[in-house]
């Protein structure tokens, strides 16, 4: 049985790797303010939200430009289907609205089609679009690329076009991350000996399920690699388990956040 104080210790350090999400297809303005409400916490600051292109704007008035919580969008989302024109008129847009980061989809289905060309060209552009002190993270849809080779491929293929994080999943198809395909994403970015991060997503709900990636990423990468700017977690729920795994221990409560 573990030692609650470290099931404590463990939540906090996970808090801070958190990208709280919230892309529900439905997702309002009411929705996003209340995202921003958790993401600072009496537990901690979570390192960014995650939230619909046209949201961004709304998450910056609230935050606020000087908040140390960035903010995510997505584009190429869900599907990985749109024109590099598109995608890159999409990134251009938010960035004016205010992200930090944006989350690309890889065209994954032409990807494992074999188009890896096509797939490349877009991180391409859409790594010029986004400047210095902005980072971009490449979803992979890893779930969705059938094979370990197509994994590994694809990720070194996004980290060479000069992606920021690779990242697992979209959280929108039946597969989302898994250990067998974060080794690989962890390996290669090991290989690039290039400052780029991990972002596991999809599926992830649960203290137990972040303490199996945090402790992958320290065996393969090393005690310390792990930071905000390194590793992140995607995720809408595992908020939830976290502050209760450390109001456990805590005696503090994060009153009216959930």
């Amino acid at each position: 049985m573990s030692d609650h104080r470290d099931d404590v210790a463990l939540a906090r350090r996970a808090l801070a790797l958190l990208d709280l999400t919230e892309l529900g297809d439905d997702a309002t303005d009411d929705d996003v303010l209340a995202l921003c409400g958790r993401a600072r916490s009496p537990h901690g600051d979570v390192a960014a939200v995650c939230v619909w292109p046209r949201h961004v704007a709304l998450a910056r008035r609230t935050l606020g430009n000087d908040s140390p919580v960035r903010i995510a969008t997505v584009v190429n989302f869900p599907h990985g289907m749109d024109t590099i024109d598109e995608v890159c008129a999409e990134t251009r847009q938010a960035l004016a609205d205010g992200t930090d980061e944006i989350d690309l989809v890889l065209p994954w289905r032409a990807f494992a089609g074999g188009a890896r060309d096509q797939a490349g060209a877009m991180v391409a552009a859409v790594r010029d679009e986004v400047p210095e002190g902005k980072r971009l993270k490449v979803i992979l849809e890893t779930g969705e690329l059938l094979t370990m080779t197509n994994i590994d491929a694809a990720s070194r293929l996004a980290i060479r076009q000069g992606a920021d994080f690779i990242k697992t999943s979209t959280g929108k198809t039946p597969n989302g991350a898994s250990l067998e395909a974060t080794e690989l994403m962890l390996r290669a970015i090991h290989d690039a000996d290039a400052p780029v991060g991990l972002k596991p997503s999809g599926g992830i709900r649960t203290l137990d399920d972040a303490a199996a990636y945090l402790a992958q990423a320290d065996e393969i990468m090393g005690p310390g690699w792990v930071t905000p700017a390194t590793f992140r977690f995607g995720a809408s729920g595992l908020w939830n388990a976290l502050v209760a795994a450390i109001e456990g221990g805590s005696g503090v409560r994060a009153e009216g956040q959930y």
